[in-house]
């Protein structure tokens, strides 16, 4: 594993993992480069140029104070249609809360990237990273502009998931491949996030592209599905990013005939592929969470309605006194109750099991009869932990995935800026 490009005394995550092979993407070329957002030497500015025809989708956070590229990709993506030659992004300031002056900077960053591919500027998409509240500099991405893309290559995934980190400790990928069309079809992304996780939209910022030949609205109505049980179903703080940005790109190199429907049966084994790589990625930022040394997956059944399940789950994953405990390896069941009781859904008291891994701690609102506090405690100390709750009112269900809070989230968020 290597040294993180950000803060050099980051510690890289116990829960990390190795950065994937990536093969290239045909349609697909990346560059990096450093601009000077942060003090010390490291790359900074990502930008991948697309094939003419490459269709685009996206999803964004629902933040109620968005940023500049938030802003930006959204209203581009409308005019287009669903259309992409190129992405830039950038580490180091977000360009949120910044008004006239950053939707400038993002305008200024477009038309440089624009003229130089001969491409409309709403053909370009960005994304950004960092600060909140300081308009980006953007004089540092142009005067570095020509060099990156003059650099770009093909299979340069490694270093476009390390240039966008910011708190980040490794660099973060998947790959997965479907047959679509007769044609065998790659999907590969890559992704950044650390803190500031509960993103109810998509992520931090995560991008993957396909050789497969898909309309944009079927990109899109894929794309939005495929979010919803993974990487809307992470948190590491509970708290949403104003640049929270996920989007995917096809640039049709596959050879399979072109799909316009997106309930074309087809789609099927893409569809799962697509699946795959998000939780893929989704769960590598859980992994990353800041300080975090437990990896927790949280499992809610017996619920009225999956929706209802989903609240209950997320109210536990982000408790700080369940996230502090799991930190402590203390197997305190009781403030998972807590938990549960304060997500306002309905629950039966009477029926309500919770279990960790193999393990009952309580079960039909009582403690467990078999309960060892002994096997608990052993059970508490491994790296990834399972936890799972029946609430005995229904049929629903849904799985999250978070971390523990330990000292080390208070250190890393209270020396953010310096």
């Amino acid at each position: 594993m290597t040294t993180p490009p950000g803060k050099p005394d980051l510690k890289v995550s116990p829960l990390a993992k190795p950065f994937p092979a990536l093969p290239a993407v045909d349609g697909v070329a990346i560059g990096v480069g450093r601009a000077g957002f942060y003090k010390h030497q490291r790359m900074d500015l990502l930008i991948m140029r697309f094939a003419e025809g490459t269709t685009a989708a996206g999803v964004f956070t629902r933040h109620a104070v968005g940023s500049a590229p938030v802003d930006w990709c959204r209203a581009a993506l409308a005019a287009t249609g669903g259309r992409a030659r190129a992405l830039v992004v950038n580490a180091g300031c977000a360009n949120a809360f910044t008004g006239a002056a950053g939707a400038g900077a993002v305008n200024a960053v477009m038309e440089a990237v624009s003229s130089e591919l001969g491409c409309a500027t709403e053909d370009v998409l960005m994304a950004s990273t960092g600060v909140i509240g300081v308009v980006l500099p953007y004089g540092r991405i142009l005067n570095v502009l020509q060099d990156v893309l003059i650099a770009v290559k093909e299979d340069a995934w490694a270093a476009a998931a390390a240039a966008m980190m910011t708190t980040d400790t490794f660099a973060k990928g998947a790959v997965e491949e479907a047959v679509l069309g007769g044609r065998v079809v790659k999907i590969v992304g890559v992704c950044k996030g650390s803190g500031m996780i509960a993103p109810d939209m998509a992520t931090m910022l995560a991008f993957l592209a396909t050789d497969a030949a898909l309309a944009p609205e079927v990109l899109q109505t894929l794309l939005a599905a495929g979010v919803k049980d993974t990487m809307n179903a992470v948190t590491v703080d509970g708290d949403r990013s104003t640049n929270d940005t996920c989007l995917l790109f096809a640039t049709g190199r596959a050879g399979n005939p072109r799909v316009t429907e997106a309930d074309d049966p087809d789609l099927a084994d893409f569809r799962r592929a697509l699946g795959a790589v998000l939780l893929n990625l989704a769960q590598l930022l859980v992994r990353d969470g800041e300080g975090a040394s437990k990896f927790v997956k949280v499992m809610v059944t017996g619920a009225q309605s999956p929706a209802s399940a989903r609240k209950i789950a997320r109210t536990i994953c982000e408790s700080p006194l369940v996230k502090t405990a799991i930190a402590g390896e203390d197997a305190n069941w009781g403030r998972i109750v807590m938990a549960v009781g304060r997500a306002d859904e309905p629950v039966d008291r009477e029926r309500l099991s919770i279990r960790f891994g193999d393990l009952w701690a309580a079960k039909d609102g009582r403690p467990a009869g078999d309960y060892s506090e002994a096997a608990m405690s052993a059970y508490m100390k491994r790296a990834e932990l399972e936890i799972a709750v029946d609430v005995g009112v229904g049929a629903g269900e849904a799985v999250m995935w978070t971390c523990d809070l330990t000292h080390g989230y208070i250190a890393i968020n209270g020396d953010y800026r310096s």
